[in-house]
């Protein structure tokens, strides 16, 4: 049995589909699909059915996909044993919201180099149900939520801690210092925020139905470092995690609204597959992650 038809097999099944498949791994669509044949007549069984242009896997092919990721989990362990102390090397694909892409490219990416030259990082934005879709298509080696709680079976938590968010604004807008603000108070008034069904933007619109409230944006926009640098400059509001305001609001050119009725807690979360194989690159990756992503670098699930 050949190792590249497993490969083949179970891109497939994470896919749905021959020709994405075959657009994936730069191969035609008549490999692909000989490929899995091959596959089929050496197991003596059918491993997908193919019903009007689409492919559900058999009762066998969902015993065989269990079976593939155990023998390419295996086959890393040991392409990874043979490399003994020789330096980490791989690629590893992160997704993340704008915000948390941002602060790692900024803040910690050169350093990351210096430690790991060997490997190369690819980070992508997406929103919540995007990242979770491209880790279980094994789009993407590793994922930072911004959002409620996330639990699945076939995830696992390396690291998670709550966050807070507050509504932040100029210290020049009208409402900075006032005691005692309601959401009612400023839910009328210029607000600029990410997009509609991101993370923490879908967490508080969600909390606004539950009162009625709906908070109309001027400006939508996935960059929070755009978004704070309006905010210096104008009077307009938004709601943001802490992590990304703490620096201006620091240095006096944001503050945080007394909004007292509305305390919103999302969670970081570093998410990978439970069928992914964590190779030494990967390993390297998540403890990186946990060390300067997170208050402490104690995992909470494994």
């Amino acid at each position: 049995m050949e190792l590249r038809n497993l490969t083949t097999f179970i891109h497939v099944t994470e896919l749905g589909s021959f020709s994405k498949t075959a657009e994936m791994l730069e191969y035609s669509q008549s490999t692909i699909s000989f490929q899995i044949k091959q596959l089929e007549e050496e197991l003596g069984c059918l491993l997908f059915e193919r019903i009007n242009h689409t492919i559900k896997l058999t009762e066998r092919g969902h015993q065989l996909l269990s079976y593939a990721h155990g023998v390419l989990a295996l086959t890393e362990e040991f392409k990874d044993s043979l490399s003994g102390d020789s330096a980490c090397s791989g690629r590893i694909h992160i997704v993340a919201p704008d915000s948390v892409c941002e602060e790692l490219i900024n803040a910690h990416y050169i350093d990351f180099h210096n430690r790991y030259p060997g490997i190369s990082l690819k980070f992508t934005p997406a929103d919540t149900s995007v990242m979770m879709e491209m880790l279980d298509r094994n789009e993407a080696d590793l994922i930072i939520t911004l959002d409620s709680h996330t639990y699945r079976n076939d995830y696992v938590i390396a690291k998670e801690e709550p966050l807070s968010l507050h509504f932040v604004a100029s210290p020049r807008s009208p409402y900075a210092g006032k005691k005692h603000l309601s959401v009612q108070d400023i839910a009328g008034e210029p607000f600029v925020l990410t997009e509609y069904g991101q993370g923490y933007r879908r967490v508080l619109d969600k909390e606004l139905a539950k009162r009625s409230l709906e908070i109309v944006p001027v400006l939508e926009i996935g960059r929070t470092d755009m978004i704070t640098s309006v905010l210096s400059q104008s009077n307009m509001i938004s709601f943001l995690p802490d992590f990304v305001t703490a620096a201006r609001v620091a240095a006096g050119e944001l503050c945080y609204l007394d909004v007292q009725d509305m305390e919103l807690t999302i969670y970081k979360q570093l998410i990978y597959h439970k069928n992914k194989w964590l190779s030494r690159s990967m390993k390297a990756c998540i403890d990186y992650l946990k060390q300067t992503q997170f208050s402490n670098g104690q995992s909470v699930v494994q």
